[in-house]
């Protein structure tokens, strides 16, 4: 089927955590037959910080950020047989939402693929009036890369026809073992932009533990943090090119991800970080979440700390030897349960059931995709 995909950037993972899933997945999906064609708006300067060009297996459109662009590219819903509008796109959203409904042919799907449910959701409870709120019920389906049933829960009280999550996954040809390289050499490392709703939880889960062991080493990557007090022993990297991301998973004897607030609070809403990690094989340390379990098992797959002590615990009693085998286990599973060519095949049977007229078949049934 031909797929007209508007969303925020193929090409660029600057200030785009999202590319990572695009990618793994119109990549899956591509490789299943689908025809994509993926529209990004020229903003934020993603365009001049590329680290992909356009692959060979999606078609790729770049539209200037004003009203005759925008009429052009969604003039473009009328040949496809899907039609994906995903939340965050950054130029112009609500009248995105509303071109692409008036331009999609009626026999097409049309699909709201939200990659940010919990900010979404918060958004449009602001208003009876929000923009896509109204919209929603127009849509064919919601998809969403997180969240479970409370999630599922609340699109449909929105007035969703029907929700099911696609759940962030490993790309095997983007995230794997490298070999180790000096510069990323700590006990502990974190990558992570500095981002408002997320800032306290790394001063519990990542400086708290840091100033506790002044013995130990912590690698800090991501931009935004040069002005933030830490204490000596965290060694404060910047930005880390994508090109690097396999090396900095694999060198430390253990890496950390950090959930924003509100999707820790959501719940079942693993970020393509714990993905990466897993697929280079590194021994992870995850702050809690509702729904870890249903991708990797806590204490032999993936450590889980509650708060900053449980991190410094965890670090005083895991080995090397320890924090290899915890990684070489969690790169197994994800491999067999958790790849973006698993999660292609459940949009993919989404998209037949909806043409076959079976649908909603799935419904929030999580167990489809975890």
């Amino acid at each position: 089927m031909k797929i007209a995909f508007y969303g925020s950037s193929l090409l660029s993972c600057y200030w785009n955590g999202a590319a990572t899933y695009y990618r793994g997945l119109i990549r899956a999906l591509a490789a299943l037959g689908h025809e994509v064609t993926f529209f990004e708006p020229d903003v934020f300067d993603r365009q001049k910080n590329r680290d992909i060009e356009e692959p060979d297996w999606c078609r790729v459109v770049v539209y200037q950020p004003n009203a005759g662009d925008l009429r052009r590219v969604t003039s473009e819903a009328a040949h496809a047989d899907i039609v994906v509008k995903a939340s965050g796109v950054g130029f112009e959203d609500d009248q995105l939402v509303e071109q692409l409904l008036a331009s999609a042919s009626p026999d097409a799907l049309k699909i709201f693929w939200d990659v940010d449910a919990p900010a979404t959701l918060a958004d449009m409870a602001l208003s009876d009036t929000h923009p896509l709120r109204r919209a929603l019920p127009r849509f064919d389906m919601v998809l969403t890369y997180g969240g479970g049933d409370p999630v599922v829960t609340a699109y449909r009280a929105l007035g969703a026809r029907q929700c099911v999550p696609i759940y962030n996954a490993l790309d095997p040809e983007t995230h794997h073992p490298a070999p180790p390289q000096a510069q990323f050499d700590a006990d502990l490392g974190f990558l992570g932009n500095r981002l408002p709703d997320r800032e306290a939880r790394v001063e519990t889960f990542f400086l708290a533990p840091a100033a506790a062991l002044p013995g130990q080493r912590f690698l800090l990557g991501g931009s935004g943090w040069a002005d933030k007090p830490m204490t000596p022993n965290i060694h404060y990297l910047g930005h880390v090119s994508t090109r690097d991301h396999n090396a900095f998973n694999c060198t430390p004897k253990a890496v950390l991800n950090i959930s924003r607030a509100d999707m820790a609070k959501t719940g079942f809403s693993p970020a393509t970080r714990v993905f990466e990690a897993a697929g280079a094989g590194a021994c992870l340390i995850t702050d809690h979440w509702e729904g870890i379990d249903l991708f990797l098992k806590p204490g032999e797959e993936v450590l889980v700390a509650r708060d900053g002590q449980d991190v410094v615990d965890l670090l005083a009693d895991l080995s090397r030897e320890k924090a290899s085998e915890i990684g070489k286990r969690a790169l197994k599973r994800v491999l067999a349960d958790h790849t973006y060519d698993n999660r292609a095949r459940l949009a993919d049977q989404l998209f037949r059931d909806w043409r076959e007229g079976t649908g909603p078949g799935l419904g929030s049934r999580m167990e489809a995709v975890a």
